[in-house]
């Protein structure tokens, strides 16, 4: 009896100085940033920090936001949606501690940053579309929740980054953990503008059931949801017909 305790006494032990390292240390497991590759095209000082944004310059009334998944270095999207919105002046924002942005990325700043950089946008564009992927995905949907945009195009996105976590550990109490919940689910009845979700096929990071759990939560007729056959997280910004879907009315 007494070695049984102790084998408990051991496990419950292990299990809370997991859940300890886990609470402490949660933020360097949600964000892996990214280092500069490529110049920004200009700087976004906010409170706390100055951001790099790449851009596309354009005259006119439209503009695309766009907020990139984990460890994406949003650069390399720019041609490729050159090309797709060329009616679009563009900007990609890297987070706070990615591709050259000072500062720490918690989910209070990006949220502070994505209005920061909404406004500097819309004060030269009104008709601003957001787009974010899989982490992104958050920031958009609040952002949208918040201001009148054009459209909002979101890419392998999640209801809560609470229940990502919990897919993946159901072991843990992530609810109990989590400091940067992204809870779109919250803020997706909100949202006024039209909405384009896509979703992979075999996606294991972000499963099916929590994506459909978003789009549910949007006010009837205000989301369609997409199914790209045969991708993945990674793989479904590949091919034209992730364009064409993102394009669509």
């Amino acid at each position: 009896m007494k070695n049984l305790w102790q084998l408990v006494f051991s496990v419950a032990l292990a299990y809370g100085a997991i859940c300890a390292y886990l609470y402490f240390a949660q933020r360097s497991l949600i964000y892996f940033p990214t280092p500069a590759r490529s110049a920004a095209a200009f700087d976004l000082a906010v409170e706390g920090a100055v951001l790099k944004v790449t851009a596309r310059t354009r005259e006119g009334s439209q503009a695309l936001i766009y907020f990139g998944g984990n460890a994406e270095d949003v650069a390399m999207n720019l041609p490729e949606y050159t090309q797709a919105f060329p009616d679009h002046a563009l900007y990609l924002l890297h987070y706070r501690g990615y591709g050259g942005s000072s500062g720490e990325p918690t989910e209070a700043a990006l949220h502070a940053d994505a209005r920061a950089l909404f406004e500097h946008v819309r004060a030269r564009h009104p008709r601003v579309t957001l787009v974010g992927r899989s982490l992104g995905s958050g920031v958009a949907v609040r952002l949208a929740a918040m201001h009148e945009v054009e459209r909002l195009l979101l890419i392998t996105p999640y209801d809560s980054i609470v229940n990502v976590a919990g897919f993946h550990y159901p072991w843990l109490p992530v609810n109990w953990l989590l400091h940067d919940r992204y809870e779109s689910v919250l803020y997706a009845p909100q949202v006024r503008a039209p909405t384009v979700i896509l979703m992979a096929e075999n996606d294991r990071v972000v499963p099916r059931p929590l994506t459909e759990s978003l789009q549910a939560a949007f006010a009837p007729g205000r989301s369609r949801l997409h199914l790209l056959p045969g991708t993945d997280h990674i793989s479904i910004g590949s091919g034209a017909e992730f364009f064409r879907l993102l394009r669509s009315d």
